[in-house]
């Protein structure tokens, strides 16, 4: 807990948004890599890796903003996370939209398309986290 806890007071120093650029670059390796993963592995098509990628990714995404992006908002996990779910899962359906067309119209990598949509999602995410999910409502 020591560790955690120096790592957070050292990311504290850091912009907010190079925070969020650090844990959502995370977040987008976990997803890349178990896309990966699952296509090279285990056949599967891209468009169901990518839902798998997207539920393991939450949670490296979740666990990052909260205790080190958006760690002085102090808004309560029963706050947080449902409204960060809900912008993920909004996120992710963009996301896949944009992915099957860079799939299917463009006929781009697999991962090279996942990158480049996971960077443009980003900045709704990081917007809407910021402003909505992460914003600590007053009782």
């Amino acid at each position: 807990m020591k560790v955690l806890g120096r790592l957070g007071a050292l990311g504290q120093r850091l912009p907010q948004a190079l925070r969020f650029v650090l844990v959502g670059g995370s977040a987008a390796a976990v997803h890349l890599l178990v896309v990966w993963l699952l296509v090279q592995g285990v056949q599967w098509p891209p468009l169901w890796a990518n839902v798998l990628a997207f539920l393991v990714a939450f949670w490296v995404s979740y666990g990052g903003h909260a205790l080190l992006t958006f760690a002085e908002t102090s808004a309560p996990h029963r706050q947080a996370l449902p409204r960060f779910f809900f912008v993920a899962c909004c996120a992710f359906a963009v996301n896949e939209v944009l992915y099957l067309a860079a799939l299917r119209w463009l006929h781009w990598h697999y991962l090279g398309s996942l990158l480049v949509v996971l960077l443009v999602v980003a900045v709704g995410t990081f917007v809407s986290s910021k402003f909505w999910a992460f914003a600590h409502r007053r009782a």
